[in-house]
This record gives C-alpha cells, sequence and structure tokens, in this order.
C-alpha cells in the first residue's frame, strides 16, 4: 500500500500512467467495450465502476490543457447512437468526477461510437471497467507537469 494513492490503482495501471507522456490518449471503458480487438495495451480493473475508476486516475492524472487552447476537448465521451446530445447516468457520474477532481473548467467533449472506436485503436491504453451500462466510454488526453509539480490547468 502506499500513502495517498487510491488502492483501485494497481501496479500495473500505475506503471502504464507513468510512462504514458503528454498528448498520449487513455480510454476508460465499460465492461461491454471489444478493449481487446482494439488495442494491445489493456488494464482490466474489475469490479471497479466508471465512476470509481475515474476518480482514481484522475487524482494522478493531469489533463491536457493544450489541445483545449487547439480548440479540441481533453476528455470526451462516447456519444449515445442516434441521441449525440443525451448524457446518460455514467457520463453524469464521469463529467461530476473531471469537475471535482481536475477543476470545473474542463468540460467533457463527445465523439460518435464510431469514431471513438479509430481513437481507441490509436490510444496509449485502454482501461477497462466492470461498469455494465452501455455508452459508459471516454477518452482523456494526458497533460503536463510543470517543473515545480503543479499541473497547468485551464483557466477559462
Amino acid at each position: 500500500m502506499l500513502i495517498k494513492i487510491d488502492p483501485i490503482l494497481s501496479p500495473e495501471l500505475l506503471f502504464t500512467l507513468r510512462s504514458m507522456g503528454h498528448g498520449d490518449k487513455l480510454v476508460l471503458a465499460d465492461a461491454n467495450f471489444p478493449a481487446h480487438s482494439m488495442n494491445e495495451n489493456v488494464v482490466r480493473l474489475d469490479g471497479v465502476n466508471i465512476k470509481d475508476a475515474a476518480k482514481a486516475i484522475l487524482s494522478v492524472f493531469p489533463l491536457d490543457s493544450f489541445v483545449v487552447s487547439q480548440g479540441k476537448s481533453a476528455v470526451s465521451r462516447m456519444e449515445v447512437d442516434e441521441q449525440s446530445n443525451e448524457l446518460t447516468d455514467a457520463h453524469k457520474e464521469f463529467i461530476k468526477v473531471v469537475k471535482e477532481i481536475s477543476g470545473p473548467n474542463w468540460s467533457v467533449g463527445s465523439i460518435e461510437r464510431q469514431d471513438f472506436y479509430k481513437e481507441a485503436k490509436t490510444a496509449y491504453t485502454i482501461v477497462t471497467t466492470t461498469d455494465a451500462r452501455p455508452f459508459g466510454c471516454f477518452v482523456m488526453t494526458k497533460g503536463v507537469i510543470k517543473p515545480d509539480g503543479n499541473v497547468w490547468v485551464l483557466d477559462k
């Protein structure tokens, strides 16, 4: 056990998160997501839901403010088919966690399901949960930690 490290963050996941560089993408996926057919680097979080996985990951994972300055989202959710504006309970919980952990100025974009699959194929890693709610899949882009140990935050 480690002090101030969420026990959900397994040694494998901590190694993966630490190995990622700025601009690398992490997919956080529900139980039904075809992770192993999308990417070779898959970390399983069995017995963990999306909300708890997001809290643990974001406690050590800086989001990328640079992509936001370029008009892109540092965090995106998989859209519900044919209902791109619908927010599922998993989406709402995830958005709340992002704002609580990473800061209130972060917004969560959306990606159509087939485009989400394309993102997953090029992501650094996919972290799977056992959350069975549909469309509970998200992409997060890793940001930068400054020399003083602080994270660059989104001001607007």
